[in-house]
């Protein structure tokens, strides 16, 4: 190999969004809508960093097939109105699929705690 380098690379964020998505085991992961249960396959997280802020968990959106076994597109506003803060009534279990994806994504230096629900 005819290379050479010198430096330190470091990986450098200039979006302030990033998207992670993770695969979930099928059968681990129910969401209910309406009544009916929808299996879910996958899901992408989106995260957001404002003026070098803390990174936060926007939304999650899921990937699952319904009771017909069709596959149905399912979303979770993850931020309260005023955006300072977790919503509540989020289910705890997609809290866990928010820090599955921010393991995932910490190559891009997202830190990421769940927020406390009193």
């Amino acid at each position: 190999m005819d290379l050479s380098a010198t430096g330190e690379p470091v990986i450098v964020q200039e979006d302030t969004q990033v998207h992670v998505g993770i695969d979930i085991r099928p059968g681990t992961l129910t969401l209910t809508r309406n009544g009916k249960d929808f299996a879910v396959y996958h899901a992408l997280v989106e995260f957001a960093s404002v003026h070098g802020d803390p990174w936060v968990a926007q939304e999650a959106k899921f990937s699952a097939k319904g009771p017909d076994g069709k596959s149905v597109a399912l979303t979770a506003d993850l931020l309260n109105e005023a955006c300072d803060g977790p919503r509540a009534g989020v289910p705890a279990a997609i809290w866990k699929v928010v820090a599955l994806a921010a393991t995932s994504a910490g190559d891009v230096g997202i830190t990421y705690a769940a927020p406390n629900r009193a």
